[in-house]
């Protein structure tokens, strides 16, 4: 397959440059020529033209999965339009735009469309049927005014200003024709940040209850989300784009065009834009991803409460921020302390491993002295390297600086507690389950059931429940101790235990049954 540029020229007109005219370029020499000097040959006109290196934006070779090139012999070219009918252009469209920058050749492979189609559309898309199913049960119009910022909850606060930082590097990245920084950046702002942070969190808030200043603020802090992003991301997802924000502005009037494409691009605002906030709330969503990954590695349900949580802190800066969002943390990993430990406590004993590849090259022939003085670093040495980011070694009176992007720090496993590291962030989890913390992750788990019982018996999310659960030593006092907290997250109205359960749902636990009877009140 032929190559192609996609570049801002100057073409002469009546012996006069005027610019703003793009051409493509097919031929391989042509493209030389342009990279060389600066100038090109426009195949449609039959003339030579001046480019604008730093305007080019596509510059690809299109092969399969395996770096082979398209064609009908090997049976490996994608059909277009079978292809679109499957997945969609939108997706087909951001899959080939996000996917490789513009100067690297795209292993172009259907199962990334499909990833992309789930991943980003279908999160996209579970978001706003989120907001609108509950907007759509308290009425919300956005016909109120601007809760003012300082009276949102921080967590507002801090997506909008995630959000403002968005836009700001989102139109810089079009403007220097980077659109392929732009769509990750769009990516990673709903994935990690939008669905599974903001949203995740804030569900209680859009549930039920009055329509206080505290359900508004939310409901208009996740409008003004969506409506943002697709205004984002409608150069790169036009059909996509389009529809989420007429579905949006259709119910509220905001905005009176009759396409996305005709309204103003977003422009942040600086006033809104929270470093310091960002800064905590990435602390917050650090620890929760490395205490999430320890309780997967020993198979521990997040519905398991745990007791505790130990951070050894490198400095003052780090304790304060996540001191600052330690409720939240303790809320999402479900634990019930955080508990820190200074970095020379010794409570975790840390080691160093040389990166070989990195440290070779540097060092040469004194590597292996090199390697030798990192595996005996103290821990006070270690303590210094995480907090510095280097560390200078002693080599026979020889000094030799390490810097900690050049060594792995990791920390061992003490008994009933699991650790984890991440730069100079360290994790230590207590795994042990006591019994009364096994009672209330029965309680949890009981609630995840019967929920899904609700939602696959049709039930509205506004329906009222009578519950009953048939009697089992290993589950009839968590019952009745977490009696009120079951009910309270199920909308139920009783909730009674009983010898023989009628016309129940079987629910399989790991080494044990039950029966529970959902009805509507």
């Amino acid at each position: 397959m032929n190559r192609q540029i996609l570049f801002k020229a100057k073409r002469k007109d009546n012996g006069e440059w005027v610019e703003g005219y793009y051409v493509y370029c097919r031929k391989r020499r042509y493209i030389l020529q342009i990279l060389n000097k600066e100038i090109g040959f426009d195949e449609r006109e039959n003339e030579w033209i001046e480019i604008d290196p730093g305007t080019i934006c596509q510059y690809t070779g299109l092969t399969d999965k395996n770096g082979n090139k398209m064609s009908k012999r090997l049976n490996n070219a994608v059909d277009p339009f079978t292809t679109i009918e499957k997945y969609g252009s939108d997706p087909l469209r951001w899959y080939m735009i996000t996917n490789s920058s513009p100067w690297d050749n795209l292993k172009f492979d259907v199962e990334g469309i499909e990833e992309v189609r789930r991943k980003f559309f279908g999160t996209l898309y579970n978001t706003y049927s989120f907001f609108a199913l509950y907007a759509n049960v308290d009425g919300f119009e956005y016909k109120e005014a601007d809760v003012p910022m300082a009276e949102r909850p921080e967590i507002d606060r801090w997506i909008l200003s995630v959000l403002n930082t968005l836009i700001k590097e989102v139109d810089t990245c079009y403007n220097e024709y980077e659109p392929t920084k732009a769509g990750r950046l769009i990516s990673d702002f709903v994935n990690d940040n939008l669905s599974n942070w903001y949203v995740r969190l804030n569900r209680k808030r859009f549930w039920g209850g009055e329509f206080t200043q505290d359900k508004l603020s939310a409901y208009q802090t996740l409008y003004t989300c969506l409506e943002t992003v697709a205004k984002l991301m409608a150069p790169i997802s036009p059909f996509y784009a389009d529809r989420l924000y007429i579905d949006l502005i259709t119910a509220t009037g905001r905005d009176n065009v009759v396409s996305i494409h005709l309204a103003e691009f977003p422009k942040y605002q600086e006033e809104m834009i929270d470093k310091e906030l960002e800064a905590r709330m990435q602390m917050a969503q650090d620890v929760t991803s490395m205490v999430l990954a320890l309780r997967r590695k020993v198979n521990i349900k997040v519905r398991q409460p745990l007791q505790c949580i130990m951070i050894p802190v490198v400095d003052e800066e780090q304790k304060a921020h996540i001191e600052a969002v330690k409720a939240l943390i303790m809320n999402e990993v479900n634990v019930k302390d955080i508990k820190f430990v200074d970095g020379d406590a010794g409570v975790l004993v840390k080691k160093v491993k040389c990166d070989f590849k990195k440290l070779g090259p540097k060092f040469g022939k004194q590597m292996k002295a090199v390697a030798a003085a990192v595996a005996e670093m103290s821990q006070e040495a270690i303590a210094e390297l995480e907090k510095n980011g280097k560390y200078a070694l002693n080599l026979d009176g020889a000094e030799a600086v390490i810097e900690a992007a050049d060594v792995e720090i990791f920390s061992e496993d003490i008994p009933g507690w699991l650790v984890a590291n991440e730069g100079k962030l360290t994790v230590a989890l207590e795994v042990t389950v006591t019994e009364e913390l096994r009672r209330e992750g029965i309680a949890r788990e009981l609630v995840n059931r019967i929920q899904n019982i609700r939602k696959s018996s049709g039930f509205e999310i506004t329906d009222k429940i009578k519950i009953t659960i048939s009697k089992n030593t290993q589950t009839d006092d968590a019952v009745k101790e977490n009696k009120d907290y079951i009910c309270n997250q199920v909308l139920g109205t009783s909730l009674d235990l009983a010898d023989e359960v009628k016309d129940g749902t079987e629910l399989n636990f790991d080494d044990f049954s039950l029966f529970v009877n959902v009805i509507k009140d």
